[in-house]
């Protein structure tokens, strides 16, 4: 299935904004499937018996996003970066269940993989992938951002500019710095 334009997107989006219910019933078709695509990516190493599903996690951000009264929607890239922050809000809730039922469940995982320079192969605790970013906004919330709108919305450089308004090439130095420092700072609170 083809993307929508962003134009379209946006449209509707500008419509939700005004208080259009038709925008948002509208909405829902064209952004679905990216927004499991999006969920997809997050879930796709887990281990085979994961209990939070792809669709479960695209219906509990989408909800969030709709209880929303009369968000300040920028465009769809803004739309998919605050998906993004949802879904990384909802994956991180849903670990710190896991840790702390007492039946052990084990930790919920994300692959972080070669665009935050780590192996393929490599997983890394959700719960200690957000105590790097939670320590990295103390440090440099834009870097932060960066890395929230690239990773967990998959926005290109480019995208987040537009988001953020900041230069495409910032946007890229701050993507290498983040990386850098997460891996660091993850492989370091993995030692320990």
């Amino acid at each position: 299935m083809a993307h929508p334009p962003p134009s379209q997107v946006t449209k509707l989006l500008q419509g939700w904004r005004a208080g259009d219910p038709r925008a948002l019933d509208a909405l829902l078709p064209l952004v679905y499937e990216e927004l499991r695509r999006l969920a997809h990516y997050h879930l796709r190493n887990e281990r085979p018996n994961h209990t939070l599903q792809s669709t479960a996690l695209v219906h509990e951000a989408y909800f969030r996003l709709v209880g929303q009264d009369f968000p300040e929607w920028k465009s769809r890239a803004h739309f998919f970066a605050i998906a993004a922050q949802l879904m990384r809000q909802i994956l991180v809730d849903y670990a710190r269940r896991q840790r702390a039922s007492k039946r052990g469940g084990g930790i919920c995982t994300l692959p972080l993989d070669d665009a935050v320079a780590l192996p393929k192969s490599k997983d890394v605790d959700v719960l200690a992938l957000d105590d790097a970013l939670n320590a990295l906004a103390e440090l440099d919330p834009r870097q932060t951002r960066v890395v929230e709108l690239r990773f967990f919305a998959g926005l290109s450089l480019e995208e987040i500019s537009e988001v953020t308004g900041i230069a495409t090439a910032t946007v890229q130095r701050d993507w290498t710095a983040a990386r850098a420092w997460l891996y660091r700072e993850i492989s370091r609170r993995t030692r320990t």
